[in-house]
């Protein structure tokens, strides 16, 4: 993963049960870090706000989590962003940024449905660790 930065995962709707989640993959100070964000509103509309977090944290990742989550891009393309300001949907958005490209960064896909269902499975575990 030459010139890595940070990658995002960003799910948000604010619909009936409002829910928004956020995993970021990022390396800081030669550490590799995991955040995660996840706020709900229960039978009422969103946004949802900080006031409604259900789980959050911040930790560094070890080098087998860190090689499991590089598995997950090495398979995936990633393309020049676009903003998408008709699409209205609730996402994911997958953005991934790296060190000596376009600032703001590039959309990220992974190869198929499935290996996307895997990462959030792979990140809610790593939420649910209680690191």
């Amino acid at each position: 993963m030459d010139g890595f930065r940070e990658f995002y995962y960003t799910f948000s709707n604010i619909n009936y049960n409002a829910e928004y989640q956020r995993y970021h993959f990022y390396v800081k100070d030669g550490k590799r870090m995991f955040f995660h964000d996840h706020r709900q509103v229960v039978e009422d509309y969103g946004p949802a706000e900080e006031k409604d977090r259900t789980r959050f944290g911040e930790f560094e990742l070890t080098d087998a989590e860190w090689e499991k989550f590089a598995a997950f891009l090495i398979k995936g393309t990633a393309r020049d962003r676009k903003e998408n300001t008709d699409s209205g949907d609730s996402g994911p958005w997958l953005y991934l940024y790296r060190e000596n490209y376009d600032p703001q960064g590039q959309e990220f896909y992974f190869d198929s449905y499935g290996t996307l269902k895997d990462f959030e499975r792979f990140c809610e575990g790593l939420a649910d660790s209680g690191r």
